[in-house]
C-alpha cells in the first residue's frame, strides 16, 4: 500500500508543479500521518461507546464498534517483561520487547521454578496501582499485595511489581497495544538518480493499518508536504478532502 500511497501523492504534488518530495521526507510524512489515524481509532471507538449508550448504533455490517476492536487488535502483543532488578522490570521498548506499548491492558504474574523442566504457574492478573495510593497499600493488612492478587505501579521506564516474590525473568508477561511499526518505503536509484521502489530490502515496512485508510494516509501527508514546500493551497487541499470525507462517513 505503501507504494500506491506515495505515487498518489506525487500525482497531486505534480500535477500543479508544486514540487518534490524526497523518499526520506515521504517516510517521515507517512510516519506522522499513521500515527494520527492509529490515535484517531480510540476517540472514534469512546464516540462508538457513547452511542451504543446512547442506543444510536446499529448492528451487524454496521456494528461500528467491532470494526474499531478488530482494528485495534491487530496491535494486541503480549510478551514478557525483561526483569532489572529485585522486583523491577522494564517497560515494553524497542530495545526489551521490540516496540512501544501505547497502553498496557493487563500484567500477569508467574511463579517460574527452574529446571529441567522449567515449570511456570499462573499466579493472578496485576491490578495497576499510582504512586500516591501504593504506599497504603503495601502497609496495610486486609489490602497488601500478595501472589494471588498482585499489584504493580509505573515510573519512567521502568514497572515495580508487588509483592517483592516476583522478580525473575519470565514471571511478569504484559498484554499491551502496541503502535504500529514505522512505514518506510524503500528504493533503489537508477542511473539518473531517479529513485524506483524496491520491497525487497531488509528495512522495507508497509502501513498496518487498513487498505480503506488510504484516502486519509494520501490527504494527511498531502497537509504535511504543503508546509513542507511552503505551498498552502496543498495543505488547504488535504484539510479540505479530508474533512470532507469524515463529513460523508458521519452521515
Amino acid at each position: 500500500m505503501i507504494d500506491s500511497v506515495r505515487n498518489t501523492v506525487l500525482s497531486v504534488l505534480n500535477k500543479n508543479n508544486y514540487g518534490y518530495i524526497s523518499p526520506s521526507d515521504f517516510n517521515l510524512y507517512a510516519k506522522q500521518a499513521q500515527l494520527e489515524l492509529f490515535e484517531d481509532v480510540f476517540s472514534m471507538y469512546n464516540k462508538t461507546i457513547n452511542m451504543e449508550n446512547a442506543r444510536a448504533s446499529g448492528t451487524g455490517y454496521a456494528n461500528i464498534r467491532k470494526i474499531h476492536e478488530e482494528f485495534i487488535d491487530v496491535f494486541s502483543t503480549t510478551n514478557p517483561l525483561t526483569h532489572d532488578t529485585d522486583n523491577i522490570f522494564f517497560l515494553p521498548s524497542l530495545i526489551t520487547t521490540g516496540d512501544y506499548s501505547y497502553m498496557i491492558n493487563k500484567v500477569l504474574c508467574y511463579d517460574v521454578q527452574a529446571g529441567p523442566p522449567v515449570v511456570t504457574t499462573f499466579k493472578g492478573e496485576a491490578e495497576r496501582v499510582s504512586q500516591s495510593n501504593i504506599t497504603m497499600l503495601t502497609n496495610s493488612i486486609l489490602t497488601a499485595p500478595s501472589e494471588i492478587f498482585p499489584a504493580y505501579t509505573t515510573e519512567g521506564i521502568r514497572m515495580t511489581v508487588y509483592p517483592s516474590t516476583f522478580d525473575s525473568q519470565g514471571e511478569v508477561v504484559a498484554q499491551y497495544i502496541r503502535y504500529p511499526k514505522d512505514p518506510k518505503w524503500t528504493y533503489i536509484s537508477l542511473s539518473n538518480g531517479e529513485p524506483v521502489f524496491d520491497q525487497t530490502q531488509l528495512d522495507y515496512q508497509d502501513f498496518e493499518i487498513p487498505i480503506e485508510d488510504e484516502y486519509k494516509l494520501v490527504m494527511k501527508i498531502l497537509q504535511y508536504c504543503g508546509i513542507s514546500i511552503r505551498e498552502i493551497q496543498v495543505a488547504q487541499f488535504g484539510i479540505a478532502q479530508e474533512a470532507g470525507q469524515e463529513n460523508t462517513s458521519s452521515k
